[in-house]
């Protein structure tokens, strides 16, 4: 069913920059807002859940993190070793003379 609603400008632009940042559209945000509010959509309950279904223990040195905290360094680490591998590509092309185009990202290069 659709439902219309009229925002202010200001809250709208809030509205659109959030999801943006969020990477989920305007209308997933407001139903997942709206779920929160009539309590169809606890977040710490979610977070409950999340922690009973994830049981591997974590690294030594971060048993203080949680394992989402673990899993997003894990993804931030290995982007930043895929920039510094691009950088050196770069730089080594850069070395002989030759042309350089970063990867298409998912495409391995040999």
């Amino acid at each position: 069913m659709a439902v219309s609603v009229r925002l202010e400008p200001l809250l709208e632009k809030e509205l659109e920059l959030t999801a943006k940042r969020m990477g989920v559209t305007k209308s997933q945000f407001i139903i997942s807002a709206l779920e929160r509010a009539l309590g169809r959509k606890n977040p710490y309950d979610l977070l409950l859940q999340v922690n009973a279904e994830v049981r591997e223990p974590l690294p030594e040195g971060l048993a203080h993190m949680s394992p989402t905290k673990v899993a997003l360094r894990a993804k931030l680490q290995e982007k930043r070793q895929a920039s510094q591998a691009d950088w050196l590509a770069f730089q080594e092309a850069k070395k002989q003379g030759l042309a350089w185009s970063a990867p298409e990202p998912g495409v391995d290069s040999p």
